[in-house]
């Protein structure tokens, strides 16, 4: 193995690189072995990097390695276009400084009301990883002060100038002090991204490893459908190119709550993800498909910008988007770490133009025309998994342990039955194989955890409704 591409041969900290060990984190992707030498040495860095590349070690052992011990000012500012992108980069930032004592990460996201987040603010963060118009809300108001900022990070900075934030960052700007070192990541580079990099950065670093990247081994099918068929044969190709975690994209938020229920309605295990959905559904959401107690996620393009869903089997496209590039971040959630994936899409006659497009955007690529296959067995499509949302989480006290514990003392249920547990502020979640459902819920309900008692309820596939078993 090449030392070149090892994390210990950086100046980095001892905790940061024991985190790191923990964590088997030993060599570097391309954006990390580039861009991190500079971000290191303090420059300005302009990076551009798939997404899935693992550029948020990149910035984020960067701005913790900056960090001053001791100091309970805001050191690092990280914006990022969606919340619940905020969300991964917060929590991988965390695990990053998980050596590192007293340092505490912070999200400022919309959708959560501004009161615990000022309360929060009065405690002493020292990175805050936020959208946008929440954390300008909070400049704007003075709770929120960033005299002491170090780190300056715009992550997908392309994506954010899509969804027009262009006047939130140049007000954002004025907020920060002239020395900082300020970091730009985004998947392409629009004309737009060199405009905000001149008034943002200074004598950046160009760093563009794409070329580098190998290609994801996805296979690319597109199926003629009529638009009344669009449904039938969206099933039909589920059934026939699916897995267990698929992502299907529509163009528009009430598509996506429609066709969620349409597959429920056919047995398919779906969630929806879009924007009419509050923060706690949101967050709902995507524990339920990534802990596999939903097999289909089906998403519009501004919920699901950020997403990092390990294991995705297949994207399905609903309709096309507009933009080429739009398809290029859709399917580019699967066939990542080495993985095979498949990406399907539904054209009618009045996209044709759009495919042509894609196509003129990938000539390498071969996007083949499929008729709609037989119908496999849908039991990939059903998922065998409960997830059960306790009202008690990391304020409680509450650790993975203490939930795994009271499901298996005694034997009660086995370790092999509970699968993924997520934990948030107010409230956790855990996977339960079906046939322990009602079991499990006996369990959670009847007995106090840590001396406190918690209710726990079982979510069903609707994205509105639940079942609560006593």
């Amino acid at each position: 193995m090449s030392t070149a591409r090892r994390f210990d041969t950086l100046p980095l900290a001892p905790a940061l690189l024991a985190g790191l060990e923990e964590m088997s984190f030993c060599r570097m992707t391309p954006v990390q072995a580039s861009a991190l030498p500079h971000v290191l040495a303090g420059r300005d860095v302009l990076a551009r990097a798939r997404t899935g590349s693992g550029k948020t070690a990149a910035f984020g052992l960067g701005l913790l390695n900056r960090l001053e011990p001791g100091s309970s000012r805001i050191q690092a500012l990280v914006l990022c276009p969606t919340r619940e992108l905020a969300d991964q980069v917060a929590r991988e930032i965390r695990l990053l400084a998980r050596r590192i004592p007293n340092v505490k990460v912070l999200g400022l996201c919309g959708g959560m009301p501004m009161g615990p987040q000022i309360g929060s603010l009065q405690h002493s963060a020292q990175v805050v990883v936020g959208t946008p118009g929440r954390v300008l809300k909070h400049l704007r108001q003075g709770t929120l002060r960033l005299h002491g900022l170090r780190s300056f990070v715009l992550d997908e900075a392309d994506r954010m100038l899509d969804m027009g934030f262009a006047e939130e960052v140049d007000e954002l700007i004025s907020h920060v002090p002239a020395r900082r070192q300020t970091l730009l990541f985004s998947a392409t580079y629009p004309r737009a991204i060199d405009g905000i990099s001149r008034r943002v950065q200074h004598d950046p670093v160009h760093v563009d490893v794409t070329a580098d990247e190998p290609p994801p081994a996805i296979a690319q099918h597109w199926c003629a459908v009529s638009p009344a068929g669009r449904d039938d044969a969206l099933i039909s190709a589920l059934h026939g190119w699916g897995g267990s975690l698929n992502l299907v994209f529509c163009n528009t938020r009430a598509d996506c709550a429609r066709v969620a229920s349409r597959l429920q309605d056919h047995g398919i295990s779906a969630v929806a993800l879009h924007g009419d959905l509050d923060q706690a559904e949101r967050a709902q959401m995507l524990v339920r498909f990534s802990n596999r107690s939903a097999s289909v996620l089906v998403a519009t393009d501004v919920a699901a910008r950020g997403l990092d869903i390990q294991g995705l089997d297949a994207v399905f496209n609903y309709e096309l988007p507009a933009q080429p590039t739009v398809y290029m971040h859709r399917i580019g959630r699967t066939g990542r770490a080495e993985r095979h994936g498949v990406a399907v899409s539904l054209v009618t006659d009045r996209e044709r133009p759009r495919l042509a497009a894609v196509e003129a955007q990938l000539p390498d690529q071969e996007i083949r025309l499929c008729p709609l296959s037989e119908a496999r067995q849908a039991e990939m499509l059903s998922a065998r998994v409960t997830t059960l949302e306790i009202n008690g989480g990391r304020r409680s006290k509450l650790r993975p342990g203490d939930l795994l514990g009271a499901l298996t003392a005694g034997n009660s249920i086995p370790g092999s039955a509970v699968g993924k547990i997520d934990l948030f502020d107010q409230t956790s979640y855990v996977a339960v194989d079906d046939v322990h459902v009602v079991r499990a819920l006996r369990l959670l309900n009847g007995q106090k955890i840590k001396g406190r008692q918690f209710r726990a309820r079982a979510l069903t596939p609707g994205t509105s409704f639940y079942r609560q078993t006593r």
